[in-house]
C-alpha cells in the first residue's frame, strides 16, 4: 500500500505529491473496496457515507482534486445535487458519479464523468488520473 506522505521526487528535490480524491458511498464494503483500491493507484483517498460528510471534509480539506460520488444514497441530498453543490462552491474539483439505479445520466456538471455500476475500477482510476491531468494543464495555461 501507498504511503500518505510523499511518494517519490524528481531529480531527489522536488516532491510528487499524491492526488487528493474523496469517494462518497453509503455502502461500507463498496466504499472500502474503491478506497483501497485508489489507494493502490497512487491516491490520497479521503471517504464519506452521505453527502453532509462530503461536504464537512471538502470544507476542511483545501487540496482536494476530485470527488467520487454515488447518486443514490441517504442524507440531505443525492450525489447529483452534491456534484452541483461542488461544481458551485469548488469549481476547480473535477468530479466522477456513479449509480447502479441508473444506466445514463444526463445532467452532470460541465466537465463530470459518469459510470454505471457495476463499473471497471481500471476504467475509473484511468478517467480520474486524465481528468486530473487535464485540469493541471488548463490552470497552467491561466
Amino acid at each position: 500500500m501507498i504511503s500518505r506522505e510523499l511518494l517519490c521526487t524528481l531529480d531527489d528535490k522536488v516532491p510528487i505529491i499524491p492526488t487528493q480524491v474523496l469517494v462518497v458511498e453509503d455502502e461500507p464494503v463498496v466504499r472500502t473496496a474503491t478506497c483501497l483500491y485508489l489507494e493502490d493507484s497512487g491516491f490520497e483517498v479521503f471517504e464519506a457515507a452521505n453527502a453532509d460528510e462530503a461536504i464537512a471534509l471538502l470544507s476542511r480539506q483545501n487540496a482536494m482534486r476530485l470527488v467520487f460520488t454515488d447518486i443514490d444514497m441517504p442524507g440531505s441530498m443525492d450525489g447529483l445535487k452534491l456534484a452541483a453543490f461542488v461544481r458551485d462552491r469548488w469549481p476547480p474539483i473535477r468530479i466522477i458519479v456513479t449509480s447502479g439505479k441508473r444506466m445514463v445520466v444526463t445532467d452532470l456538471p460541465d466537465g463530470s464523468m459518469f459510470f454505471a455500476k457495476p463499473y471497471g475500477i481500471d476504467a475509473v482510476t484511468a478517467a480520474m488520473h486524465e481528468m486530473v491531468a487535464s485540469n493541471a494543464s488548463c490552470a497552467e495555461r491561466h
